[in-house]
């Protein structure tokens, strides 16, 4: 990929600094939203066992743990170039970081829906990869749902339920709340699920072809609310999923979503570009 291609991150980024152990005692509200497990030398030996021959050659756990929290730095610091050239170089074991470096900078920073589009599917073919070594990690599967999902927005719900796309996804995202019920992202995103297709096809032959439900859609953004209230990316989904459920007659409440996700303090990069986001939609 082209480095011109990396837009660079458009805001101040000292706050999102994470040296030595400020990056273990942040991790918790971090990562509340994607319960990723904190890569310390314990995790990377488990990331090692579990990846069998396509570990990282030449790096014991120690070394893999210092190279993962490296990643994840420069992932939160806004540098998601670095982030996902760090976490592809580790192969499937890296793949949580590079997926999710790719996506967010695709998501935010590229302008052009074609590079989008490609960029979204590359996540996808790398999250595939840590399916295949990492099938008892939540991440490997929520990341895959991540990419097809966006790539399903990009390329238009109803294509993507005619490609059956959507089915992948959903399925993706149950797997990932079995190994992690608490994951509040997969909540959020399968929240999405439901209230897009029946926003798109309607509720009756949403539910009886895709098992589409808007019960479903807001008992997920609940639960995502409630594991998650300081993330922005929540409000945001859940000013989505009132639009796609009931239009204009909750137009007022996901405005407010809107405007609790604009006045959170982000985190990171990732939480700063999101807020930026919600602030320009109500403007």
């Amino acid at each position: 990929m082209a480095k011109s291609a990396w837009g660079p991150f458009p805001h101040p980024s000292d706050a999102f600094e994470y040296p030595g152990d400020a990056l273990k005692k942040a991790w918790p509200r971090l990562h509340a939203g994607d319960a990723e497990p904190f890569p310390d030398t314990k995790r990377a030996q488990v990331l090692i066992d579990a990846a069998g021959k396509v570990a990282p050659k030449g790096l014991d756990a120690a070394a893999l743990a210092t190279a993962l929290q490296d990643a994840w730095r420069t992932f939160h610091a806004g540098d998601f170039k670095t982030a996902f050239d760090a976490g592809s170089a580790l192969g499937p074991v890296g793949a949580s970081v590079a997926v999710k470096a790719l996506g967010i900078h695709a998501t935010h920073l590229v302008s052009s829906e074609v590079e989008q589009l490609k960029r979204y599917e590359q996540a996808a073919a790398i999250a595939e990869t840590a399916i295949a070594a990492l099938p008892d990690d939540a991440n490997s599967h929520y990341r895959r749902a991540y990419a097809l999902g966006r790539y399903s927005q990009g390329l238009s719900i109803a294509k993507a339920l005619k490609q059956g796309i959507a089915g992948k996804v959903r399925d993706s995202l149950h797997t990932a709340l079995k190994l992690a019920p608490k994951h509040a992202e997969a909540h959020t995103a399968l929240a999405l699920y439901h209230a897009e297709i029946i926003d798109k096809i309607g509720a009756m032959i949403g539910g009886l072809t895709y098992g589409a439900k808007a019960a479903e859609a807001e008992s997920h953004i609940a639960t995502a609310l409630k594991l998650t209230p300081q993330s922005p990316i929540a409000h945001i989904e859940h000013g989505n999923v009132l639009m796609l459920l009931h239009g204009a007659k909750k137009e007022a409440a996901a405005a407010a979503a809107y405007e609790r996700a604009a006045g959170l303090k982000p985190a990171d990069a990732m939480e700063a570009l999101d807020a930026a986001y919600a602030a320009e939609q109500i403007e």
